[in-house]
């Protein structure tokens, strides 16, 4: 299933991260084994936040997702399921034949 992950970084811990050059690292782990459709990163309610599109392939993975960003960085976590229009498209075909 095709989600948004959203991750709201702690100030304080971001900022230790930065200065000691561990964030990239935990990025790219997590991403590694995700491989995100698609990762964008602003900030939302004044925090650093990252918006990661990708499949989650079974529900038990969302651990394995999370714990990086909530040990490492104490942040908010959300998951939220979305689809693209193609995925849209379909679910509205379906939902006019019956």
């Amino acid at each position: 299933m095709r989600v948004l992950l959203t991750v709201q970084m702690d100030t304080a811990k971001a900022n230790k991260a930065i200065t000691d050059r561990t964030l990239p690292g935990i990025m790219k782990s997590v991403f590694d084994r995700i491989k995100p459709e698609a990762a964008y990163f602003g900030s939302q309610e004044g925090m650093r936040t990252a918006y990661i599109v990708f499949d989650l392939k079974d529900a038990s993975d969302i651990p394995s997702v999370a714990e990086p960003f909530f040990q490492d960085l104490g942040a908010k976590v959300t998951f939220l399921p979305v689809m693209n229009f193609d995925d849209v498209r379909t679910g509205l075909e379906k939902f006019g034949s019956h």
